[in-house]
């Protein structure tokens, strides 16, 4: 991560300048001393909307990712995939980290970060 909570969550701020946005991204951010949330709703120019939050947490001088969910939709609410670590398909080799695919199917998938999400969803994304 970055040097500071900020800069990360301006490099976010950067990276979602660089997309085909229908508007501005609804972002929150809560800021407490060794506790950090990142909440954010992003539409796309036809629509679809990713929404987002990470759960970023201070542990021995040492910040991580405690949790997180990238959830993308189709704008009629559809869902087209959502990562997240959620503990709740533990046979998965990647366990707890795994991938909604559609409505019904969960497959083994590594922590994104937001960057690869966004770069997936550019390739899927129609003006």
């Amino acid at each position: 991560m970055q040097n500071s909570i900020k800069d990360y969550f301006d490099g976010i701020l950067t990276a979602l300048s660089a997309l085909p946005l229908a508007g501005q991204p609804k972002i929150e951010l809560d800021n407490r001393e060794e506790v950090w949330f990142i909440r954010a709703d992003v539409y796309f120019l036809d629509n679809s909307l990713l929404h987002f939050r990470e759960l970023w947490i201070k542990q021995d001088e040492q910040r991580f990712k405690k949790t997180y969910s990238y959830h993308f939709q189709r704008a009629d609410g559809t869902m087209i995939f959502r990562y997240d670590n959620a503990p709740h398909f533990l046979h998965l080799a990647s366990a707890p980290h795994h991938k909604h695919v559609g409505g019904h199917d969960v497959v083994a998938a590594n922590a994104p970060d937001l960057e690869s999400v966004l770069k997936e969803i550019e390739g899927m994304v129609k003006p």
